[in-house]
């Protein structure tokens, strides 16, 4: 995890300089800054030049990389951002940790009835804080997936009691890092999860 921060000089291919240019004003640095330092640190791991990394990462689209480069996966959110690289796919997501949350609406309308069934009787704050962490390992769970939240959100069950994240509808059991950090939120979802390197 690293802030989002705006760059003089941002390593952005021909075409993710385009794609910049077209959107609106408010969310160019975000897209700049995100693909830039997203480039450099492909590059290390991939021991390329930043511009040469193979990476398809138009706007509002999970960037990908071109086949046998391995698989990639980010987030943001106020300010930070999340990369992950992995040989498998991957995917992660994170959250100000004490993001303010309507926690039970949100779990009664997003959240299987058996994973509410686990929650219902959590004291407010402790509710707030476990409906929080299954939503970001569900957010990684599709990036790892490439799925969509609209289709997929509610097909995915955090169970507490036996820490294991299930799509109900698929079976999948991918495996799944939560980690708190510097007060904010991180879930990294796919293979190897629990080998990763944190920098």
């Amino acid at each position: 995890m690293q802030p989002l921060q705006a760059e003089a000089h941002p390593l952005l291919s021909e075409q993710e300089q385009r794609w910049c240019a077209d959107l609106p004003s408010s969310l160019q640095q975000r897209y700049s800054s995100s693909r830039s330092q997203l480039r450099r640190r492909l590059a290390t791991v991939l021991s390329l030049p930043p511009l040469e990394v193979p990476l398809h990462s138009p706007p509002a689209q999970p960037p990908r990389l071109a086949a046998d480069h391995g698989h990639v996966s980010l987030s943001h959110s106020r300010g930070q951002l999340l990369l992950a690289w992995s040989p498998w796919p991957i995917g992660v997501d994170l959250e100000w940790a004490a993001r303010p949350l309507l926690a039970e609406a949100v779990a009664r309308r997003f959240f299987p009835a058996a994973e509410w069934q686990q929650l219902q009787r959590l004291p407010a704050e402790t509710l707030r804080r476990a409906v929080l962490a299954s939503w970001v390992r569900k957010e990684a769970a599709i990036k790892w997936q490439q799925g969509s939240i609209a289709q997929d959100l509610r097909q995915w069950l955090w169970d507490d009691n036996r820490a294991e994240l299930l799509h109900l509808q698929q079976g999948w059991r991918p495996r799944c890092c939560l980690r708190l950090d510097d007060g904010w939120c991180c879930a990294v979802v796919g293979d190897a999860v629990d080998q990763g390197i944190w920098a």
